[in-house]
């Protein structure tokens, strides 16, 4: 398998990428992002870690029954109810991975799990056997690889490869090695493993010292042909390989890496990773490459004149390439739906990304109050119209405030409660805070807040401020988003969505502990096997 000249893109933004974020996702936003990642074909998605809780194992579920193209893949401990978990979770993908992994590493071995090599070679085997029951598509990574002595690492690959594994992934677990030991450890495993041909080598690098990209590159120029990476980089500490880096390094320098290539639609690449950094509350650095907003603008006079004359004087990239498009069309409330659907559909929305009702008229409301709408406005509202859901509990119906130079700030604010229409008002040292304290005494939940951002979406005195909180109630953390033209408005829009987050994580707690009691009664009344047996001989 190592020499295929095909590079596969494992995609792990809804795993690895998703347990490094400060609230978790909804069961929507993961199904959003999902078909996102879907677009841009990368080979596999990794969408969950199934065991871990009844939610994931829901979300995976899910998604492996809705997502179509890429290998759905759920990732287990080398433990029989892992395995397991991740077989029924994924039993409904059109094709299936199961990831098993244990780590191998001597300090690993040691202070973690307590065993010797021989003993987690032995688990490893047994659970890629267990794994063969439900898919012959399985992937083993070694964890810790990057600190394993090389022969320990050749032991254990060459088992696991016998025992039915078809990908061997090494990770660099925690971003310690530099490109020239990282690729060296490729090329020793493709020389020393004897069956190392039976098996598809993987890569998943970190970022700890800023080397995750460099030895992902390093490793598929040794014989690697699977990069597991994230969009924007996203994941534990320091982030993970750059799903968007691999792919135009691959794409652009084809001089050097030729004849090795990625099935990746750079054209979707722009509209995913902001997708990603929506969704996730994980903003872009203005200097991320790709992109990032710097990562096409040019300041310097010498460079501006150079690209206006050629492009590739200062660009080695056209922004086309990775889905930035040039041309902004400017929309007033007088645009009609068809018009509003043609530039979604120019800006890569299909009919089913959108409801288009809801989002024209949102449009309309914006365009009252802006004059001109802009194709970051669109996609703002079509990003915000995904985030709503049908059976929101909580939906603000009003908001006042005022505040003065020298006086305390104050603000009404009318929430619906269903179908309950309460009003409250409150001061605070500013708007935001008068109108947080009003919505607090209408909820009644006693909500912390963590975190607050505020960020302008497009350019002018007109933008769109859009604010994402993170708030902490009975030790959990949720993300809420909120859209629109005036910061306090979109600040309480934001906290209306923490209180839904929270009134649907409570919902699906009671519908849990009501699953649960149920299950306890029903089997407090099932008679035990032996007196079925005898009422069965009894009745015959």
């Amino acid at each position: 398998m190592s020499g295929d000249n095909k590079i596969w893109i494992f995609d792990t933004t809804l795993r690895d990428g998703e347990q490094a974020l400060r609230a978790s996702l909804s069961q929507k936003q993961k199904i959003q992002l999902a078909h996102a990642i879907a677009r841009l074909e990368v080979d596999v998605m990794e969408v969950g870690f199934p065991v871990s809780s009844p939610g994931d194992f829901d979300s995976v579920q899910r998604i492996a029954r809705e997502v179509k193209g890429p290998i759905i893949c759920g990732l287990a401990r080398a433990v029989s109810a892992d395995i397991e978990a991740c077989g029924e979770a994924l039993k409904d993908a059109e094709r299936r991975r199961i990831h098993t992994f244990i780590a191998t590493s001597p300090l690993h071995l040691q202070y973690k799990l307590r065993k010797t090599l021989q003993q987690a070679t032995e688990q490893a085997v047994a659970a890629i056997k267990l794994a063969s029951r439900y898919t012959d598509d399985i992937e083993f990574s070694c964890e810790d690889a990057g600190r394993t002595p090389i022969d320990d690492l050749c032991r254990i690959i060459e088992q696991a490869i016998k025992a039915g594994a078809t990908t061997i992934n090494i990770p660099d677990t925690v971003g310690y090695t530099i490109p020239n030991e990282f690729a060296a450890i490729i090329c020793a495993l493709r020389n020393k493993v004897p069956n190392i041909d039976k098996a598809r080598l993987s890569v998943h690098c970190h970022n700890d010292l800023g080397l995750a990209v460099a030895n992902s590159i390093s490793a598929i120029q040794a014989g690697a042909r699977q990069i597991e990476c994230t969009v924007n980089g996203i994941g534990e500490r320091a982030g993970n390989c750059s799903l968007e880096e691999v792919a135009m390094i691959i794409n652009t320098r084809k001089d050097v890496l030729a004849p090795l290539y990625t099935d990746i639609k750079t054209t979707e690449i722009y509209r995913s990773s902001h997708l990603v950094s929506q969704i996730c509350n994980m903003p872009i650095q203005p200097n991320k490459a790709i992109v990032g907003e710097n990562a096409f603008a040019h300041s310097s006079g010498i460079h501006q004149d150079g690209v206006l004359k050629a492009q590739n004087t200062y660009e080695i990239m056209a922004p086309e390439q990775v889905g930035i498009r040039q041309n902004e069309l400017n929309l007033t409330s007088r645009s009609g739906r068809h018009v509003i659907q043609h530039r979604l559909a120019e800006l890569g929305y299909t009919d089913a990304d959108y409801d288009l009702e809801a989002v024209y008229k949102s449009f309309v409301a914006l365009a009252d109050q802006k004059g001109r709408v802009f194709d970051y406005d669109l996609e703002a509202l079509v990003f915000f119209e995904n985030m709503q859901e049908q059976n929101d509990y909580y939906s603000l119906d009003f908001l006042s405030s005022s505040t003065h130079t020298g006086h305390i700030a104050s603000a009404t604010v009318g929430l619906r409660c269903g179908d309950q229409l309460f009003t409250e008002a409150a001061t605070g040292n500013g708007p935001v805070e008068a109108a947080f304290s009003a919505i607090a005494r209408i909820s009644k939940l006693q909500i912390k807040m963590v975190d607050f951002n505020l960020q302008a979406k497009g350019s002018g005195e007109d933008a769109l401020g859009q604010v994402d909180i993170i708030a902490e109630h009975e030790g959990r953390r949720f993300h809420g988003a909120g859209l629109a033209t005036d910061i306090v408005r979109s600040s309480v829009l934001a906290y209306v969505h923490v209180l839904n987050m929270i009134q649907r994580a409570q919902t699906i707690d009671a519908h849990k502990h009501a699953q649960k009691h149920t299950r306890e009664h029903a089997s407090e009344h099932t008679p035990d096997k032996n007196t079925v047996k005898i009422a069965a001989g009894e009745q015959q």
